[in-house]
């Protein structure tokens, strides 16, 4: 028997296990169940919405059609509010509790993480927060996919993702990166033409490549990028030791490096509009009374001066 609304939220469960395993054998033994009344319910949903949600193929297991991944993404949605229902029902409203993934680009993670666990350790112990570092492409792919409830990341390829949104909480202007003995270091803002002549130890990361080089572009000159890595703090190691000038936009609370060497950071007067930073989510997309209580505490933390 179907329920008024044509189905049912265990067939809706059944069928997120089934997609995110790709196999009924592996969502049975998941949910602890029979294979039988996994394929049964994902059966009876297809035929109460009345749209083909898996393409089977003998031996290769499920694909999603484009109807399944719309409705993939709507179920995670609709049972996630759900569970809040229940517990409100319950009275276990009033403290937040359960897991929050969140994804946080890698070289904001050193500035954000930290208080945010704090923060969320003594205002909602109950909270769990899960965390995948990655760069820009790596999240859009895990919200588009559902695997992040909410990403933490700067504007850089966003826009190329029109199924999200994003809410920016914090700018973070470019600033360039000399050697604590370097001419200019005494300084407190510079131009990049001063630095044309000497060697770029570039950030290259995906987006972040892009961004840079395109402020070095700017003044007319092209950058000699001697050196590049994808490590934050190789890049202030090598810039320490006198291998180059940078451009970063994160300004640590410190000047010393990992290396034991010593960085001076300038203000600088051409580079451009700020980075954005923002949380991204799946535009339309309900979130947990949990998830939003986390993005609150990053809106403060970078509220903060």
């Amino acid at each position: 028997m179907t329920s008024p609304l044509g189905f049912t939220l265990v067939q809706l469960r059944y069928f997120l296990v089934a997609a995110e395993r790709g196999s009924m054998t592996e969502a049975s033994q998941e949910l602890h169940i029979a294979q039988s009344a996994v394929s049964a319910a994902v059966y009876n949903l297809e035929r109460d919405l009345r749209v083909q949600l898996f393409i089977r193929r003998r031996g290769r297991g499920l694909t999603l059609t484009p109807a399944g991944e719309r409705l993939q993404q709507q179920a995670r949605d609709l049972l996630a509010r759900a569970r809040e229902v229940e517990r409100e029902a319950r009275g276990e409203g009033e403290e937040l509790a359960g897991p929050v993934t969140v994804g946080c680009f890698v070289t904001l993670a050193p500035y954000y993480l930290p208080p945010l666990f704090s923060e969320c350790t003594e205002r909602h112990p109950g909270i769990e927060i899960d965390v995948v570092e990655a760069e820009t492409d790596q999240l859009v792919q895990a919200l588009t996919a559902g695997r992040i409830d909410f990403a933490l990341t700067y504007g850089l390829g966003l826009s190329a993702a029109p199924e999200l949104r994003g809410e920016t909480i914090a700018l973070a202007p470019a600033y360039v990166l000399v050697p604590a003995g370097h001419p200019l270091a005494g300084r407190d803002s510079v131009e990049l033409n001063e630095l044309s002549a000497e060697p770029l130890v570039l950030l290259d990361l995906p987006h972040s490549r892009d961004y840079f080089h395109s402020l070095v572009a700017a003044t007319g000159t092209a950058p000699d990028v001697r050196y590049r890595t994808r490590s934050y703090e190789t890049v202030r190691s090598l810039v320490a030791r006198g291998l180059g000038y940078s451009v970063l936009n994160q300004r640590p609370a410190t000047s010393q490096t990992y290396g034991g060497g010593e960085v001076a950071a300038l203000r600088l007067r051409d580079g451009g509009p700020p980075l954005e930073v923002k949380i991204a989510s799946v535009d339309g997309m309900t979130q947990t009374a949990r998830a939003r209580a986390v993005m609150d505490l990053l809106r403060q933390i970078a509220a903060r001066p």
